[in-house]
C-alpha cells in the first residue's frame, strides 16, 4: 500500500506543499501540528492518496542548538510525535544564512515527498519561506571585510538611518536592532548598487507568476490572523512564561559557553532585551513590559513583510484552514 501511495505522489508533475505562516504567538505550531495530525488519518490516505504529513521550521532563531525558551521552540509534548525538520541544526556561536535554511529545507521536502507524505513549512521568517517556495537565490554579492569594519563600528540607529537612505523597503520590514542584518543589507546595497534582490520576491508574489511552471512547489500559503489587542496580550502571557520559565538562566549557560552577547542579541529577542535588568537599569515589571513592547514591534514588522504577498490566504481559525488544506490537496 504504502509503495502505491509514493508512486502516486511521484507522479505529480509539481510536488505540493502546505505554508503556514504570521507574526510570533498567532498560533501557528499549533495550527500545523493539528494539520498534519488530520493529514495522517486513515480518511486523509483515501481522500488524496498522502502518507501522512511532517513539519519543516522557518524560525531564523529555531534553527539554533539550544536556544529554547529564547525562540519560543515547539516543545517535545507539542509536536504530539509529529516530526520536525530544520530545528537545533546550528550552533548559536556560528552565522545560519536564508541560503543555506534554502538548501536544508529543500533536501527535508525531497526526505518527506519520498516518503509519501506532504510537508508543511510553518514559521515566521518570511525571507526563509519565500526564498524557499519562490526558488529565488540571495544577492550575490561578495563580502567586503573592509567595509564591514567600517560600518561595525556604527551603533544600529546609525546603520538603520543609512539604510533607510539606501534602501527603504529593505529598511521597513528588517530587524532595526540586528547589527549583523542592517550591515549585511548595507554591503549589499553598496556593492551591488541595488536594493537587496530579494525583495524582488515582492513583485514575483503578486498572483499573476506565482504559481507559474517554473515554480519547483505547488503551493498554498495559510496566514493566520489575529486582532492586535489579542495578540498583545498573548505576547506579554508568553514573555511571563518565559521569564519564570528561565530564559535569563539560559542565555546565562550561552554566556558561560563563550558565545558573545552580539550573537545573543541575534538569536533571540528576549535574551537582547533582558539585558537592561541584569544590569540593574529597570525592574522585573519594567522588563516585562520592555519585552512585550519589543516583541510586538517585531510581530508588526513581520505583518509587513506578509503583507506584500498576494498568494496568502489569511484565516481566522483551525476550520477555514482545514478546508482550504482540504481544497488544495483535491485538486
Amino acid at each position: 500500500m504504502k509503495k502505491r501511495l509514493i508512486k502516486k505522489l511521484s507522479s505529480e508533475t509539481i510536488p505540493k506543499i502546505v505554508v503556514i505562516l504570521g507574526p510570533t504567538a498567532t498560533g501557528k505550531s499549533d495550527l500545523a501540528v493539528k494539520l498534519a495530525l488530520r493529514l495522517s488519518s486513515g480518511q486523509a490516505k483515501k481522500l488524496y492518496g498522502i502518507n501522512g504529513a511532517e513539519i519543516i521550521s522557518a524560525d531564523s532563531r529555531q534553527v539554533y542548538r539550544g536556544v529554547d525558551l529564547g525562540s519560543d521552540k515547539i516543545t517535545k509534548e507539542e509536536t504530539r510525535g509529529i516530526r520536525h525538520y530544520l530545528i537545533d541544526v546550528a550552533s548559536p556561536k556560528k552565522k545560519f544564512s536564508a541560503a543555506q535554511y534554502k538548501k536544508l529545507a529543500e533536501k527535508a521536502i525531497k526526505d518527506i515527498w519520498k516518503r509519501g507524505k506532504i510537508p508543511i513549512i510553518c514559521g515566521g521568517t518570511g525571507l526563509y519561506i519565500d526564498t524557499l517556495i519562490y526558488d529565488r537565490n540571495l544577492p550575490a554579492a561578495k563580502p567586503n571585510l573592509k567595509l564591514r569594519r567600517s560600518l561595525e563600528k556604527k551603533i544600529a540607529e546609525e546603520l538603520f538611518e543609512e539604510l533607510k537612505k539606501l534602501d527603504p523597503k529593505r529598511a521597513g520590514n528588517i530587524d532595526r536592532f540586528n547589527k549583523r542584518r542592517l550591515v549585511r543589507a548595507l554591503e549589499i546595497v553598496i556593492e551591488t548598487g541595488k536594493p537587496v534582490g530579494i525583495l524582488r520576491l515582492f513583485d514575483y508574489a503578486q498572483g499573476k507568476q506565482a504559481q507559474d511552471k517554473n515554480l519547483p512547489y505547488k503551493f498554498l500559503k495559510i496566514g493566520i490572523v489575529v486582532p492586535s489587542k489579542e495578540l498583545k496580550r498573548r505576547i506579554k502571557k508568553r514573555t511571563l512564561q518565559r521569564l519564570r520559565g528561565g530564559v535569563i538562566q539560559e542565555m546565562e549557560n550561552f554566556r558561560k559557553a563563550g558565545v558573545s552577547d552580539k550573537k545573543l542579541d541575534e538569536v533571540s529577542l528576549y535574551y537582547r532585551w533582558v539585558r537592561p535588568y541584569l544590569r540593574g537599569e529597570i525592574n522585573q515589571k519594567n522588563t516585562l513590559e520592555l519585552i512585550s513592547t519589543k516583541i510586538w514591534q517585531y510581530a508588526k514588522r513581520q505583518m509587513t513583510w506578509f503583507k506584500r504577498d498576494k498568494n496568502i490566504l489569511w484565516i481566522k481559525n483551525s476550520r477555514e484552514a482545514e478546508r482550504a488544506v482540504k481544497e488544495f490537496l483535491k485538486n
